[in-house]
Order: C-alpha cells, then structure tokens, then sequence
C-alpha cells in the first residue's frame, strides 16, 4: 500500500491549534519549530509546509 497526500505531523507552539488524532510536536519558540520542522521532512521523506506564524505541518505528497 502506498501512502498519497497524508498529514503525517504538526508542530506548533500553540497546542490549541492542532486537531486530535494528528502526531503533534509542541515547541517553546518559532526558531526550535523550524528545525523540528526540517528535521522531520528528512526523517518522514514528507515536505513542511508553513500554515501560520505558529502552525507547521509535514505533508505526503
């Protein structure tokens, strides 16, 4: 099976923002959420895409 256009992680430094039943990474600044972000493009094989100021999600394309 093959995985196609899937939300496979959300970082954020607000947890209010994220939805349940999404593997959520919670950060103290935007700088420790952007390498967060880039870390996890790397180890997911997905790409970060930046939704808000406070909000990164790793995509499957």
């Amino acid at each position: 099976m093959m995985l196609e256009k899937f939300v496979l992680a959300a970082i954020t430094t607000n947890p209010k923002k994220i939805p349940s039943g999404t593997a959520v990474f919670h950060c103290d600044s935007k700088e420790e959420m952007e390498k967060v972000a880039a870390n996890l493009e790397a180890i997911l094989d997905g790409i970060a895409h930046a939704l808000t100021e406070e909000l990164y999600i790793i995509v499957k394309h």
